[in-house]
């Protein structure tokens, strides 16, 4: 079939704990969102079986929507009628723990880092990354490979023409280990080799006979440049052909899709790339669940000139199973900071571990919600930093410096996140996304990423970009539409003051806006104050704002910015708090400062 002429689409995502289901269908010549349907996943036991939660999911979409999508337990697809089946059925996936990959370089700095950076951007968890000089040795390897038992092992290292012995030493290593693969009894573990040419017979003479090993382009031919495009493809076909057909149901599900099925974290990541390309913007979006937090980046290298996309998996961060891992890296006094009301630690700590053993459980008063955005904020927080260590430039390049570098030097490999030119964050996940109030979920996103300047925000409505992301690979038309009009919503923007003053009450940032309602906005805000300002979503304001000579929104210090800001459910977000943000010591007048911020956002009160 013509898939430009498809006009109606099932696509499904089966998570490790719910499969989401969502029908869109092109109505008045316009895709549009028609609902969606959810059911427990059923890839583990008793049912040992995924396609049974997506029957579930379809049947419960099937009977909200009135459209008839099931014949007994079979899809419809291609369809039969106006109101009966699809044209295409999708599918992405990250149940039974996703794709979880082992990565090898020879220095853990270059190679075991590009590596890396592969295997996270085609949708991988990187239970492990090992190197020559990661500072183990190798009776640890081996049995750290042997316990984790990971779906597929990526074996990079060495520029072209340069080291075969290290990479003989580690494809040594791997075969000692000799482990087996989560899924699949008598199945070779799938090795994608991705280092020097050069070192290629050496490896297949090795491991070769026990393992299904795949040759594929080096990952850093040169050590100027870095190709992870094969290597990511190669982890998708493998993650097809061999992990997904072990996994439980997954071998009939792929009878049923109109396309392939997609790890979950790649579909978002293809979703979040679009979107920058479509804005020509940089883009960070948070994806926060109750066991990881992924984060997505597409930031400008200033070394090529060129876009680059990013995605880090913070294993040990989220909002119920990782919980007490946030309060354990954060630290109680950084979790309590965000309390806007007297609490002490042990009844805190008590709360974090209940939901941790409870992780479905939901906030039942106003308190307990503030308790668990409090440490939202130390998780974005924390996985931002973990992201900024990944999401490097290419380390071990020489550069040219010119007479004019040299008051102004950075080594090669600095970070590519640059928050002064964030143009868009958008936070996904039940503590963003179901958050009650849209400011809170704006609120959540300041303080744990402290975007500086002006940047727009965005919430992903109900979680729906890992089916737009695959979409995209096939009905990019559709994809977009869905994704601006029913997936993404706007907040606003914000404008951050980076700086200090000496004392709260001195002027911060003088604005002079002209709304696109014909407003004229002109008032100086404070330091130590944030100011919500009216604007509705699709209206913009326009004009300057000039800082104080101690305060930077992306001119310099104390120089005027012309912007364009735009509203949204929330509106304009004046924050001159002051970045880095520094709260009050004492207890009282930092609680009057959440309370007093919060009255200004609109929010309620908790003495």
């Amino acid at each position: 079939m013509d898939i430009e002429k498809s006009d109606s689409f099932l696509i499904t995502d089966c998570g490790s704990t719910t499969t989401k289901a969502i029908l869109i269908l092109k109505k008045e010549g316009s895709y549009r969102l028609i609902d969606r349907g959810e059911a427990p996943t059923t890839v583990e036991a008793p049912f040992d079986d995924v396609t049974v939660g997506v029957i579930t999911a379809v049947t419960e979409l099937q009977e909200i929507t009135g459209r008839t999508l099931l014949d007994g337990n079979k899809i419809i697809c291609p369809k039969r009628g106006p109101d009966e089946g699809v044209d295409l059925f999708l599918s992405t996936s990250s149940a039974g723990g996703g794709l979880q990959m082992c990565v090898a370089g020879v220095i853990k700095t270059m190679t075991a880092e590009s590596a890396e950076r592969a295997a996270l951007g085609a949708g991988a968890i990187v239970i492990d990354v090992l190197a020559v000089d990661d500072g183990r040795k190798e009776y640890e390897r081996i049995e750290r490979i042997r316990h984790l038992r990971p779906d597929m092992f990526l074996l990079a290292g060495g520029t072209d023409g340069g080291t075969k012995t290290h990479l003989a030493d580690l494809a040594a290593t791997l075969l000692a280990a000799d482990t087996k693969p989560r899924f699949g009894v008598g199945y070779q573990l799938p090795v994608i080799y991705a280092g020097n040419v050069d070192a290629r017979e050496a490896v297949h003479d090795i491991i070769g006979a026990k393992m299904a090993v795949q040759d594929v382009a080096n990952i850093r031919p040169r050590l100027e440049e870095e190709n992870l495009g094969p290597a990511r493809e190669a982890i998708h076909d493998v993650f097809l052909e061999h992990v997904m057909q072990q996994a439980p149901g997954y071998s009939k599900l792929m009878g049923w899709v109109s396309g392939e099925i997609m790890p979950t974290p790649m579909a978002v990541g293809r979703a979040v790339q679009t979107f920058a390309d479509d804005e020509k913007a940089n883009v960070l979006a948070v994806d926060i669940g109750g066991a990881t937090t992924d984060i997505f980046s597409v930031f400008g290298d200033a070394r090529t000139g060129e876009q680059v996309f990013n995605r880090t998996v913070s294993a040990n961060y989220g909002m119920s199973y990782s919980i007490c891992n946030v309060l354990k890296e954060a630290g109680i006094a950084n979790v309590a900071k965000w309390v806007p009301f007297e609490i002490d630690e042990p009844h805190l700590r008590n709360m974090l571990r209940n939901k941790m053993i409870r992780p479905t459980t939901i906030p039942s008063s106003l308190s307990d919600l503030l308790i668990e955005q409090a440490i939202s904020r130390e998780a974005l927080r924390l996985s931002l930093d973990h992201h900024k260590l990944l999401a490097v430039g290419l380390k071990g390049v020489q550069q040219q410096r010119s007479v004019s570098d040299a008051f102004a030097q950075t080594d090669s490999g600095g970070t590519l996140v640059n928050l002064m030119d964030l143009d868009w964050v958008i936070g996904s996940g039940g503590v963003l996304s179901h958050a009650p109030s849209r400011t809170q979920a704006a609120w959540m996103m300041l303080d744990g990423f402290q975007p500086q300047g002006v940047t727009h925000l965005a919430v992903d409505s109900i979680f729906m970009m890992p089916q737009i992301g695959i979409l995209s690979e096939l009905h990019p038309a559709a994809a977009s539409e869905v994704f601006r009009r029913d997936c993404l919503i706007v907040l606003g923007s914000a404008v951050a003051a980076v700086g200090h003053a000496k004392k709260d009450g001195a002027p911060c940032l003088t604005l002079n806006l002209s709304t696109s309602d014909g407003r004229t906005i002109s008032e100086t805000v404070n330091y130590g104050q944030m100011r919500l300002i009216p604007l509705a979503l699709g209206q913009t304001a326009q004009g300057t704002i000039s800082p104080a000579k101690h305060f930077d929104i992306g001119s310099g210090p104390g120089r005027t910015r012309e912007v364009k800001l735009r509203g949204g459910v929330v509106g304009l977000i004046i924050d001159c708090r002051g970045i880095p943000r520094r709260l009050p010591e004492a207890d009282g007048t930092r609680r009057s400062k959440l309370n007093e911020w919060a009255e200004a956002l609109g929010l309620p009160r908790v003495e």
